[in-house]
């Protein structure tokens, strides 16, 4: 624990809670000179981009909670100096399914040719891949045209509409349900159910539901990098947050764990935070104080009226395998299927009756869940001793399990999430999944999982969601302020996923807030 802050003291900002986008706006406050003091209520920064080991006794450090990057701009790393690298995965996804009473699939990656012939080989035509190019290329160009303005202030919903300049995009995207694109664009169910999943990740909602939370959480899925290449962080995803508090105190930032703010009380031209430690309360008087925690946290800090309740769907896995399982489809070997994401029962009539089942109060009969093998593209997270031995990470997300379905009983239902999950994954499989797990120092099986409920408790997620809160569409809308992370609050900024263009590792809510300090201090 660091030692508290003198209780006398005055920083330019105070930022609470030491997640990436805490320490991204430190650095950049703190490089630009400015007095910086991050309070973290756990013993350690970092959020829920760690990496951990969360087995006993075995030496893999594995991205447990957040654990790809396809959001965090180039920029920030080189603005800040940042000693991170990330990897590409040589195939980008793929997909087991029974056609015709035989196991087969679809690959995506390895190659243009590749790719091609694996959706003729599934589709029994080009069709689906000549859609498929003219699908991605179209995102292609939306991601070229937006994800720059990420770290511009905020555009107006007609300036980035002209920024996109693609009119049969902007309605796709922006204005219809994402699923009237797929379905205009797809004919086979399974190409259909891929392209969607990427509008699902960790968003509760229909292809065609008219609140488009599905079509915003697709944007930022498909805009990463301007290419919508999701890449595997190179020694797991703490190596970004070690990275990055690393380049906080080497500016001048302190950077103070086991310290839980617990009140703000601003006025608009200074702020105080009062915070808890081990050593008792004290309160940091502050400028400007940036919050790197939810709106519901926000909201309790300051006492203001909390915002609507937000609420994740999805259940984290982290394994570690003695051997990747081998598969039923003769064509494919484990060692491409895992390497990308590996879709397990998407299809786009499986996933909407999921949903469907979920919405009504059930667990779905087939969860959908998509997996993958980061130690195949970076195995220094493995010791060398396990690396040697063949021995693989899974991590599986899965979808359509919102908060709701564990209030009952998170631990019951955790456990028969997971198992119906894991039977769907084992129907792909020529071996059990069970067969392939190792065992720790106490020969339990290296398998854990988290729930809404597990995130809520351990990282304080509202509801378990991982965004803080829906997906803000990357224009200004009303109340939304210049960069996007201003408050009713002067002096108050949020600094967290809930900030408009928040959500995923991204640093840009981290970003934004500070170039809003730094304009707010030049007027």
């Amino acid at each position: 624990m660091t030692p508290p802050p003198s209780t006398s003291r005055s920083y330019d900002a105070v930022i609470v809670g030491g997640g990436h986008n805490g320490l991204v706006a430190a650095a950049y406050l703190a490089r630009a000179g400015r007095s910086v003091l991050v309070l973290e209520r756990l013993d350690h920064t970092g959020g829920a981009a760690v990496s951990t080991a969360p087995f006993a006794g075995v030496d893999a450090r594995l991205s447990r909670y957040s654990y790809l990057v396809s959001l965090l701009p180039r920029k920030i790393v080189r603005d800040l100096g940042l000693d991170f690298r990330v990897r590409a995965r040589t195939v980008s996804s793929y997909t087991p399914v029974e056609r015709a009473g035989r196991p087969t699939g679809l690959l995506v990656g390895g190659g243009e040719r590749r790719t091609r012939e694996s959706f003729a080989r599934l589709t029994g035509s080009q069709r689906e891949y000549a859609a498929w190019q003219r699908f991605y290329a179209m995102t292609g160009h939306v991601a070229q045209r937006v994800f720059p303005t990420l770290t511009e202030p905020l555009p107006t919903r007609d300036e980035l509409r002209r920024r996109v300049d693609d009119e049969t995009a902007w309605r796709a995207l922006f204005e219809e349900p994402v699923g009237v694109a797929i379905e205009e664009h797809f004919a086979d169910d399974l190409v259909r159910g891929v392209a969607l999943t990427d509008a699902l990740i960790g968003t509760f909602a229909d292809a065609h539901d008219p609140s488009l939370a599905q079509n915003r959480c697709f944007l930022y899925h498909v805009i990463g990098g301007g290419t919508g290449a999701w890449n595997v962080p190179v020694g797991g995803m703490g190596a970004l947050t070690d990275a990055l508090a690393d380049a906080a105190r080497a500016a001048g930032a302190v950077l103070a764990t086991g310290h839980e703010a617990v009140r703000i009380d601003a006025d608009g031209h200074s702020a105080e935070v009062t915070f808890r430690s081990a050593d008792g309360e004290g309160v940091a008087a502050a400028r400007h104080v940036l919050v790197n925690a939810s709106p519901r946290e926000l909201a309790a800090l300051t006492g203001d009226a909390p915002p609507a309740p937000a609420e994740g769907a999805q259940l984290k896995v982290n394994m570690l395998l003695t051997r990747l399982p081998r598969l039923r489809d003769p064509e494919t070997d484990p060692r491409e299927a895992f390497a990308g994401t590996f879709h397990v029962a998407e299809g786009y009539e499986q996933l909407a009756a999921a949903h469907a089942r979920a919405a009504a109060g059930e667990l779905p009969a087939a969860p959908p869940s998509e997996i993958y093998c980061h130690s195949l593209t970076d195995p220094t997270i493995l010791g060398p001793g396990l690396a040697a031995k063949g021995m693989h990470t899974l991590t599986l997300f899965g979808l359509h399990t919102p908060a709701r379905l564990f209030a009952r009983d998170n631990d019951a239902v955790r456990e028969e999430l997971l198992q119906s999950t894991l039977a769907q994954l084992d129907a792909h499989l020529a071996e059990p999944l069970a067969d392939c797990l190792a065992t720790d120092a106490d020969g339990r099986p290296c398998i854990e999982a988290r729930s809404p409920l597990d995130l809520e408790r351990d990282l304080r997620l509202p509801g378990g969601n991982i965004f803080h809160r829906e997906l803000s569409w990357p224009h200004a809308q009303e109340g939304t302020g210049h960069w996007g992370v201003e408050t009713g609050r002067a002096g108050v900024l949020l600094c967290g996923a809930g900030a408009v263009r928040g959500g995923g590792v991204s640093g840009v809510p981290g970003h934004n807030a500070a170039m809003a300090v730094l304009e707010q201090d030049r007027a």
